[in-house]
């Protein structure tokens, strides 16, 4: 079972405030890495966690063609650090891409003024904390 716990949404929640963005590893189909800062990301319920894509460059390719990510939280300076592992969502149009765009951060949103980005959901699978597993969703039956 996957469910954030206190420590994890107050951290994500005040990250650009702790200036600590969190990051998203993500591959194209046929297996090319990339890495970017996402300053919008949030926990967007118990077990999802969510952001604009406003660039639309690699991240939001490489999520079209291979939607398995991962996203990290690392704040040295207060010894917590995350890797959230899961499938994403690209929404482009539709009314749960603008309640992503509503709760995103106003900086985040003035890079993208004519609102063209789209809201990315993940539904996270697995938590580690360093190499261990913290929490993982349980395999649905076939």
């Amino acid at each position: 079972m996957i469910e954030f716990t206190e420590e994890m949404e107050a951290a994500i929640g005040s990250a650009v405030e702790d200036r600590v963005f969190m990051t998203i590893a993500s591959a194209s189909a046929g297996g090319a890495p990339d890495i970017a800062y996402k300053a919008s990301a949030m926990v967007w319920d118990k077990d999802h966690i969510a952001f604009w894509e406003r660039a639309l460059g690699t991240t939001y390719q490489n999520l079209l063609e291979n939607p398995q990510c991962c996203l990290m939280y690392a704040n040295f300076a207060k010894r917590l650090g995350w890797k959230f592992l899961g499938i994403a969502e690209v929404l482009t149009e539709g009314p749960i891409r603008q309640q992503v765009m509503d709760r995103t951060i106003q900086f985040e949103l003035d890079q993208d003024p004519e609102r063209k980005g789209a809201a990315v959901i993940i539904r996270v699978d697995t938590i580690k904390r360093g190499p261990q597993v913290v929490q993982q969703r349980e395999p649905q039956p076939a």
